[in-house]
């Protein structure tokens, strides 16, 4: 049993390993905050968008969540249909760490481009080629700019645009 709070339903995987899913995102939260350890589930095409003070940090398929990384995070948001896994053992664990640190890396190299609206490019693109235009239009221009570090208007601006051209291309 997780000690989260009650907000969630859980649902045997294997032998002895738990998916949880999320009602609402203030027990997310709460889950994170709480100092335990979480894995984002692999097997889906899924994810945490984790606001920090000063920004915000993507963490990915098979990436840990909670612990000592998140004990700080102010606010969540789930990327797809949200699934977290309590690592089973030790070796799980440490290539949870190693995700979370590859999925910061990535985004690491899209907020190394100096020019701000090519970061909100690139990370617009990364979500969409990854989890798909229906996905990324429920997702805040807020938690974007944090990812990449720009103002909020540099994205929705970008998005305007590019609605604007797919509108155009349909007439």
């Amino acid at each position: 049993m997780t000690t989260c709070s009650n907000d969630m339903s859980e649902e045997m995987l294997g032998h002895h390993q738990k998916l949880i899913e999320f009602q609402d995102t203030q027990a997310i939260l709460n889950c994170l905050t709480s100092g335990q350890l979480l894995m984002v589930n692999s097997r889906k095409r899924n994810g945490l968008i984790i606001y920090k003070r000063y920004h915000a940090e993507f963490a990915g398929p098979g990436s840990a969540v909670g612990s000592f990384f998140d004990v700080d995070c102010q606010q969540v948001i789930p990327v797809g249909e949200l699934s977290l896994i309590p690592p089973e053992n030790q070796e799980e664990r440490q290539k949870a760490y190693l995700i979370r640190r590859q999925w910061i890396r990535l985004t690491y190299q899209l907020t190394d481009n100096p020019v701000p609206i090519q970061r909100a490019q690139m990370i617009l693109n990364q979500f969409d080629n990854y989890f798909g235009s229906e996905t990324v239009e429920q997702i805040p221009d807020e938690a974007f700019a944090l990812l990449v570090g720009v103002l909020p208007q540099t994205v929705r601006s970008l998005r305007q645009n590019l609605e604007g051209f797919s509108v155009g291309l349909q007439t």
